[in-house]
């Protein structure tokens, strides 16, 4: 059902006001045609950006549907964004699908799932809003990009089935792993990372086992909660970042409940251990 269940207004926008109070600006980079007064995309950025310090992307709400990778990301705005804007120029794009927030959908309104459409000439509009806003910012390379998500048991019960109904094909259940996963750049892994952060997350919330042929979601572990995949057309992919990642959060779990706080925590030790890891080795 495309009901509103949520609103974006309340959730998101008037959580960002109070953030210009901080070191940081909340600047739209346009709008849902659907309803451009209703669906305003904002990026917070630090302020002080320099050509000297490393750039950095975070991403949250790609799937609208994934309440921490929104509030995740602001949480990470409104609590630890200003201890690092010394050292990065930093910018969070909070709810890349508000639409998908309101109305708690993977698809945007046109059925189409953005996590594959971060291209050139997208015809998503909510991508091609970030593809045009990572364009004018300007930056030649880019440092980190974290895409925030969640695996939720309703990709396997509702949008996994949907997909498959509308492009024609059968549906092929899959197992949704029992915590928390990163799905990091096939082209360029940066395992230790992607280790540094998982060794982080597992303080708030824990980590995804394999399964019994030592995969999550059908892709090799290559460590502890670590898979890879093709970046192309993915939030991750949004930059040419070389430290690039796609979080997943499991909210859902029936062995160790997790709390909606500490999915957003965890979203947020995700980002601050990767930039801590960044920091060390530049510090080396």
């Amino acid at each position: 059902a495309h009901e509103v269940q949520r609103s974006y207004k309340t959730d998101v926008l008037e959580k960002l006001v109070p953030l210009t109070l901080k070191v940081m600006d909340v600047v739209p980079y346009g709008a849902l045609s659907l309803d451009p007064a209703r669906y305003p995309f904002f990026v917070v950025k630090t302020r002080r950006w320099e050509a000297s310090k490393p750039s950095v992307l975070v991403t949250g709400g790609v799937h609208g549907y994934e309440t921490s990778g929104v509030q995740g990301a602001i949480l990470f705005c409104q609590t630890k964004m200003v201890k690092y804007e010394k050292d990065f120029n930093i910018a969070v794009c909070p709810c890349v699908s508000p639409w998908g927030y309101e109305c708690v959908q993977r698809w945007n309104p046109a059925c189409l799932d953005p996590n594959r459409h971060f291209v050139e000439d997208s015809r998503a509009e909510e991508c091609a809003a970030v593809v045009k806003l990572v364009k004018e910012l300007g930056i030649e390379q880019w440092c980190v990009h974290l895409d925030l998500h969640e695996t939720t048991d309703s990709d396997a019960t509702e949008f996994m089935p949907a997909r498959a109904a509308r492009d024609g094909e059968v549906h092929e259940p899959e197992i949704i792993p029992d915590g928390f996963y990163l799905m990091g750049n096939k082209a360029n892994p940066q395992l230790p990372w992607l280790q540094a952060i998982i060794d982080a997350v597992r303080g708030v919330t824990h980590v995804a086992p394999a399964d019994s042929d030592n995969s999550i979601m059908g892709l090799p572990c290559l460590g502890d909660g670590i898979i890879v995949s093709d970046s192309r057309g993915k939030g991750k992919g949004a930059t040419n970042a070389t430290y690039a990642v796609t979080t997943e959060v499991y909210p859902d779990s029936p062995t160790r409940p997790v709390t909606g706080d500490a999915c957003n925590e965890a979203q947020v030790a995700a980002v601050c251990a990767a930039l801590d890891y960044v920091l060390a080795q530049r510090r080396v």
